[in-house]
């Protein structure tokens, strides 16, 4: 029989289950006592003045650039080299995305690449924390300083990651947050926006309670709630927040597996990474990992996709990932399309990803190791 092991796998059991039957009984949409307490959680690790749950990481973005004000007629640099949300949340607040390259050592946004594309209309940069690891935070904090640009950190692969000792998220005017069922902790869908300015975590609650401030109301601090500023809907119910508490629970014991697991890939493929040209994550003293992804960079692409068959072939659920967004066919239909991005289109064509969750037996990294380290898949 055919050992199958999956891309990723979300670590959830009866804790979760009851957590969620008990949530059942009590209040059911958002911003209840849950999302609070789960907020309260999250401001406590992050080191962060106010945390808002959002039902994905995808609104936490829209959320923040709302807050932040960016709008019509203003741009926004982010990388080609991520997930559609990125620049699907600049649109839906009538900005551009404006696609810049990655530099080779983070896969994060390439601050030289980014200060050539600044204009007059650029407003804000959104960075990804690719896999986990620390974009160029201070080149980019240094050209936002320079331009006067706001900063929106993409952390949907970033939560236990940090810099310097600060946890990633927390290092520009806004960070996003995904939970979503392919994260390293997750309630199936959910987000959350960190923010370090009081009033502007103010701004960001009345914006997600549909303009109100209903929130106020709840605390005390109006006798009434009304209709008070332009907003939409962004609360996560509190059926979810429950899975997400204990998710959070877990979570140390959830990032210790997934290390140990990155631990055992680098010692059983470093010398034949080495031998074979293929790049690994890289270990920084400075960034903390999140332990998101753990890749492997072929030197071509030829060489790449033989080796996704073969593992494939023997149940292992590896892939390639983003499929740079200036090459999609919505790119031509806003005219961001002729960005020329070579470090963008070349990790694309040579990255293949290796099953990471905390599930993961010793049996099982041993058989994806082997079948890393199988002769076919050398050129």
């Amino acid at each position: 029989m055919t050992r199958s092991i999956p891309l990723s796998k979300p670590w959830i059991d009866e804790v979760e289950i009851d957590r969620v039957s008990r949530a059942l009984t009590g209040q059911l949409s958002g911003d209840g006592p849950i999302c609070r307490a789960v907020e309260k959680h999250l401001e406590a690790t992050l080191g962060a003045t106010r945390v808002l749950l959002t039902t994905s990481c995808t609104h936490a973005l829209e959320l923040a650039l709302l807050t932040l004000g960016i709008g019509p007629g203003q741009e926004v640099i982010c990388p080609s080299f991520t997930f559609a949300s990125t620049a699907n949340a600049i649109l839906r607040v009538g900005a551009r995305p404006v696609f810049a390259d990655i530099e080779p050592r983070t896969l994060g946004l390439d601050a030289a690449d980014v200060a050539a594309r600044i204009t007059s209309k650029t407003t804000a940069m959104i960075p990804v924390h690719y896999g986990g690891i620390a974009a160029d935070m201070d080149g980019l904090c240094a050209l936002a300083q320079r331009h006067n640009l706001k900063m929106i950190e993409d952390g949907a692969h970033g939560l236990g990651g940090a810099l310097q000792g600060r946890a990633l998220g927390t290092l520009g005017d806004a960070g996003c947050f995904s939970f979503h069922e392919t994260k390293n902790v997750t309630c199936g869908e959910g987000g959350a926006l960190v923010l370090m300015n009081r009033d502007l975590g103010a701004k960001a609650e009345i914006i997600r309670e549909k303009g109100t401030n209903r929130g106020a109301f709840l605390r005390g601090e109006v006798d009434r709630y009304s209709w008070v500023a332009e907003g939409s809907s962004y609360i996560l119910p509190e059926p979810l927040a429950a899975i997400l508490q204990v998710q959070l629970e877990k979570f140390p014991e959830i990032q210790r597996r997934r290390a140990a697991v990155c631990e055992r890939y680098r010692d059983g493929l470093s010398d034949w990474a080495r031998d074979s040209d293929v790049a690994m994550p890289p270990v920084l003293p400075e960034r903390a990992s999140s332990h998101h992804i753990f890749y492997l960079l072929y030197p071509d692409i030829g060489q790449r996709d033989r080796a996704l068959i073969n593992l494939r072939g023997a149940g292992i659920q590896a892939s390639f990932h983003y499929v740079p967004l200036h090459s999609a066919p919505h790119a031509r239909a806003i005219g961001a399309s002729s960005a020329v991005l070579p470090v963008t289109d070349s990790v694309s064509s040579r990255l293949l990803r290796l099953p990471l969750h905390p599930l993961m037996s010793v049996e099982d990294i041993e058989h994806v190791v082997e079948h890393v380290r199988c002769p076919s898949t050398r050129a």
